[in-house]
Formats: C-alpha cells, structure tokens, sequence
C-alpha cells in the first residue's frame, strides 16, 4: 500500500506476538502500510482483528516480533525509552475515551500545558500555546480551570486533540476516536480533524471499525482481518464499492440514517454475493 516515495510513516512486513512462545497469538501477521505527508490513511475492521494493536506498535506500546516502523528516515521500530520520549514531540495519539485519556484531578489548561513545560518550554510559552490549541479546536478560553467531568463526551474529545497537538506533532494515531460518540458529534469531530488537517499538514492513521466513518475523512483504507490486511485502495472505492468479502460485511454493518440508501446498500451487496457464487 504506497502513499508516496518517501512515506512519513512506513510499516514494513510487521509481526506482534501475544503471550509466551509456546501457545502464543499472532495479533500481526506481515502487515504492511504507508501514510504520506498531510495524508489520512484509514485502518478499518472489527474488534479483535489487529487494527488497534498496530496503532501500539506505532507509538512504542507494544513489542515486535520481527519487521520495521519506519517514521521520517527512521528505523524506530525498537526504538529505546529516551527515543520514544523524543519522538513524542512527532508522534502523537487520541484515544477512543476522551475521558479515560485525561486526569481527572488537573483542569484542563494544566493537561495541556503538562507536555509543553515536559518539554522545557516557560509559563508563558505555554500558556500561549494552550490558548492556541484551543482556539482551534473550537473551545472558549475559560476552560483552562474546569475539569475534564464538566465537558461532554464531544468536548472531552476536543479537548484531547487539543492536547495531541499542542507539540504541533507530524503524525497522530486517531484510534477509534468518535466510536463512543453519537452521530452528530461524530460528524463534528469529524469535520474539526479535517480542518486541522487542511490547516496544519498532520497526517493521521485513522482506526476504526466503520467504513462509513473512514469514508468522510480518509483519502486511502485499508481492512484489516485476523491479523492481516485484505484490501487496501482508494478511501472512495474501498468504503463505496469494496472488492472483498469481509470488507463488503463491514460496509453492510455501519451505520446509516437514510432507509432508501441502506436498501439500495444493500441490494448491492446482494449482487455482489450472486457474481461470486
């Protein structure tokens, strides 16, 4: 799956291993992939079929058993703690549980000053930059001394990728990052990453299980199963017209709000299933 000649972010042949030798599970078996400068590459499928574990290997979470995590030139693939902590400033992440990600005993503005001034940056600097952040994420000022169980579930989300770009990083790994959120607020988040996208250059690899989702905001996709990628290609075709059989149930299952679409969805499929019997 090639994004460009000179990948941001490129996963080489990746293998994870759970549990100990004997009777181990291979959650990653060869994948492979790339994301480009300013580009959303989407990484969709169920739970359980390696989708977030890859997004682990990623971000230094989890060890590799064998293949390479190429970022910007470099092999960081068992990249040391001092590395990983460097890198943070490059690589950063949004969890699916906005709630769950930020401390509950620190208000907002010290959760997003605490990587700054990690980092060696002043007060003031830091200040700034907070209220940089959450200008663009569409939060009023005063919220730097409220507490992450004032906000909703949208705004907490906000306020997390706010905190993901505080460090203006090159990379985000969005993991499952509206699953919990209704649909309304789903398309907002949606369209706040994409404006910041347009406006910061960021790439993201965007995990998720719905294709519907990956369709608004994805420019390629690729379906992982059991461990391995079964398709890749254009973020339209794939979410709109996909080739393989378990990418085809995927689309089946994500959500949609129009019963005509959903019927002609459908019918579609149908088809489909009839050509490969």
């Amino acid at each position: 799956m090639t994004a460009s000649p000179n990948p941001l972010l490129s996963v080489e042949d990746l293998v994870v291993d759970y549990g100990q030798r004997r009777g181990s599970f291979r959650a990653l078996k060869e994948v492979s992939i790339e994301v480009g400068a300013g580009e959303c590459v989407g990484l969709v499928g169920e739970s359980g079929s390696g989708k977030s574990t890859l997004g682990k290997a990623i971000l230094g979470l989890v060890p590799v058993a064998s293949g390479r995590i190429v970022f910007d030139g470099q092999d960081i693939t068992r990249a040391s703690g001092a590395a990983r902590r460097a890198l943070a400033s490059s690589i950063q992440v949004v969890f699916q549980d906005p709630y769950g990600s930020l401390n509950p005993a620190m208000t907002v503005g010290d959760i997003l000053a605490e990587p700054l001034t990690m980092a060696g940056a002043g007060r003031r600097a830091a200040r700034a930059t907070v209220a940089e952040m959450l200008d663009r994420v569409k939060l009023p000022s005063g919220v730097v001394d409220r507490y992450p169980k004032e906000f909703s579930g949208g705004q907490r989300q906000r306020i997390a990728i706010a905190r993901a770009l505080v460090r203006k990083p090159r990379l985000i790994v969005c993991d499952e990052p509206v699953s919990a959120l209704d649909l309304t607020t789903q398309a907002t988040i949606i369209d706040l990453l994409l404006e910041l996208q347009r406006d910061t250059g960021v790439s993201y690899l965007f995990v998720s299980h719905d294709l519907g989702v990956v369709r608004r905001i994805c420019h390629r996709v690729a379906v992982m199963y059991r461990g391995e990628i079964v398709e890749t290609g254009d973020g339209e075709q794939v979410t709109r017209a996909p080739q393989h059989p378990y990418s085809q149930r995927l689309l089946m299952a994500s959500p949609i709000a129009d019963p005509a679409r959903q019927a002609e969805r459908r019918a579609a499929w149908l088809k489909l299933r009839e050509r490969a019997a």
